[in-house]
């Protein structure tokens, strides 16, 4: 291959992947320490699974970390909210009232949301809180992909088989001794892009 032809194909490789990446955001410093929220008690990972409730098949995965903070990694997520302040793919200040906003923004009359938590020792929810946050922006699709391979690199869930597949992450993560899980469902509009979470009034 020509020196001219590698060049092109790294180009389209680059270009193809920027197409479909969102655009990253970037909260200021001071946006996110006005925010910081950590839940009281133990350290802990929650994974959200939302689940086609037609096709049973997984839609989409996040990471809900409890370490001296507590985020949520939304690997090209859509959710948003003005009052929410995100840095790529991580939503930062998820006390109460945010975490109960973001699972009914992604239950519908179309989805549930598995929600799998399971107490970790600090050392390692903050190893995975600095791993979300120095990821940068996840393409469109990637989801379980870079969930997994995340979790793959703590230690005690090396087992972890890195996929791009949610439903098939969410069925490794609950063979952990300690998994507790349960399912949010919802009943209003179909649609997912009809609930807008930015018009709900966070306290």
């Amino acid at each position: 291959m020509s020196s001219f032809n590698k060049f092109f194909l790294i180009f389209a490789v680059a270009l193809a992947l920027s197409a479909c990446s969102k655009p990253a955001k970037w909260s200021s410093d001071e946006e996110l320490a006005r925010v910081q929220y950590r839940a009281a008690g133990p350290a802990k990972l929650t994974l959200f699974t939302m689940i086609n409730n037609r096709s049973g098949a997984g839609a989409h995965s996040a990471l809900m970390i409890n370490a001296s903070q507590r985020v949520i990694w939304d690997p090209a997520g859509t959710f948003h909210h003005p009052a929410i302040p995100e840095r790529h793919d991580v939503l930062f200040g998820i006390n109460p009232q945010v975490a109960d906003v973001y699972t009914r923004y992604h239950a519908r009359q179309t989805f549930h949301v598995v929600v799998q938590e399971l107490e970790v020792s600090p050392e390692v929810a903050e190893m995975a809180l600095g791993l979300v946050k120095g990821h940068g922006n996840v393409a469109d699709a990637q989801c379980a992909l870079t969930t997994s391979r995340i979790l793959q690199q703590l230690p005690g869930f090396e087992s972890i088989k890195v996929g791009w597949y949610p439903k098939a992450l969410a069925e490794q993560f609950a063979a952990f001794e300690g998994v507790t899980e349960r399912r949010l469902y919802e009943y209003d509009d179909a649609n997912l892009a009809a609930y807008d979470p930015s018009k709900v009034k966070l306290n």
